[in-house]
């Protein structure tokens, strides 16, 4: 058996509404909110039925979605007294909820905090009104800083905001911008990802068009660079491919979904995870409410083989700063495994795009490499 820390675990609780559908969203979402109370109490039905799914304590709560921001104040307290009846919650959960910032007043500020909610994740995008329209974001840029000022005097101390770089058109210079304002917003944690071309999204109808083009690679490197370097110079710690945080401030709650750490899913479309196999709730609002009501849980399941497992461990672990621990590959895996990992890495390490700690322990991806991630886990991987 794979030898794992079984000492915590995740709750992820997946919110799918929107007041308008960003053009890029490929998540599961719906602008149907006239469903959100009885969502809820599909939700709080899902902890009960589900409470024997994780055997560890619950560390990190997560509220994804969608919008979260969207609930009522009795619809989130109700949520968390399900999560607190049905699971052991430790002291000093870290509790995340993701906000838009337009939805972020005084008083929501300050019932997030009377709420046990220490950690806010706001989807900023840009500080380019043109670009926000363009995405069809509902917030200004002006209402981000008063956003964020909120959630200070509120008393919330831990907060991220996500970027996002690539648009059509969009320059070197007004991707700089950018950064230069989230540095001087001096939140905790910036996570940065370049727009995707999702089919199914409208986005990807403009493209398929002809009416937008997409951003050169050359363009998407620069600015990854750019972001690389600039928050390396603020004090931020690169330690996902995606993701930086100033010292102490790392995500707990995706840290475990890249450390192997066990998780559960609730919500339609949401994914839980126990070390042995997924699952994934359907994505389909009034069936999954429908299910809920009868006493099930509407779900398909994928029990992991050895490569499966090797296979994600690869792919999560090349992702952070840490890389993959050798030793843990010889520990939980065949010979077989390890030597195929040693060999599909040599022509990588040879290129500069992996490297080897120097106590010869983990090999992670370098500058250089980072750029090319997908392309190198695929190699590496077993299946």
């Amino acid at each position: 058996a794979l030898k794992y820390d079984k000492i915590m675990a995740g709750l992820y609780i997946h919110i799918p509404f929107c007041k308008s559908r960003c053009i890029y969203c490929g998540f599961y979402s719906t602008t149907a909110t006239e469903l959100i109370e009885e969502y809820t109490n599909a939700i709080c039905k899902e902890l009960e039925l589900r409470k024997e799914y994780l055997h560890e304590s619950v560390s990190t709560i997560y509220f994804g979605g969608g919008t979260p921001s969207l609930l009522s104040l009795d619809e989130t307290a109700r949520i968390l007294n399900a999560i607190y009846i049905y699971n052991k919650v430790e002291d000093g959960c870290e509790i995340t909820m993701e906000c838009n910032p337009d939805d972020v007043t005084p008083g929501f500020a300050k019932r997030l905090a009377g709420q046990n909610v220490n950690r806010v994740s706001m989807g900023v995008q840009s500080f380019s009104d043109d670009i926000l329209a363009f995405a069809r974001r509902r917030h200004k840029s002006e209402q981000i800083r008063s956003a964020i000022e909120n959630l200070r005097e509120a008393g919330i101390k831990n907060i991220s905001i996500d970027l996002m770089f690539g648009f059509p058109n969009e320059t070197i210079s007004q991707w700089n911008n950018d950064i230069e304002k989230a540095i001087k917003l001096n939140v905790e944690h910036i996570s940065a990802y370049s727009l995707m071309y999702e089919e199914g999204t409208a986005l990807y109808k403009m493209l398929d068009k002809g009416t937008i083009k997409e951003c050169s690679d050359d363009t998407y490197l620069e600015m990854y660079n750019l972001l690389i370097d600039k928050l390396n110079d603020a004090g931020y710690e690169h330690y996902e491919i995606s993701n930086f945080a100033k010292p102490g401030f790392r995500s707990r709650h995706n840290s475990s979904y890249w450390h192997n750490i066990p998780y559960l899913g609730v919500g339609a479309a949401a994914h839980s995870y126990n070390q042995e196999s997924r699952q994934w709730n359907i994505s389909n609002l009034k069936e999954y409410i429908r299910s809920i009501e009868h006493g099930i849980v509407p779900y398909e399941d994928e029990v992991l083989s050895t490569d499966s497992k090797f296979d994600d461990y690869i792919m999560t672990s090349l992702r952070t700063c840490e890389g993959i621990d050798i030793n843990y590959i010889k520990e939980n895996f065949s010979i077989e495994h390890y030597e195929y990992l040693r060999k599909e890495s040599e022509p990588h390490i040879k290129n500069k795009l992996l490297t080897l700690s120097d106590d010869g322990r983990r090999i992670h991806l370098t500058r250089k490499g980072l750029f090319l991630s997908d392309g190198i886990m695929s190699d590496l991987m077993h299946v």
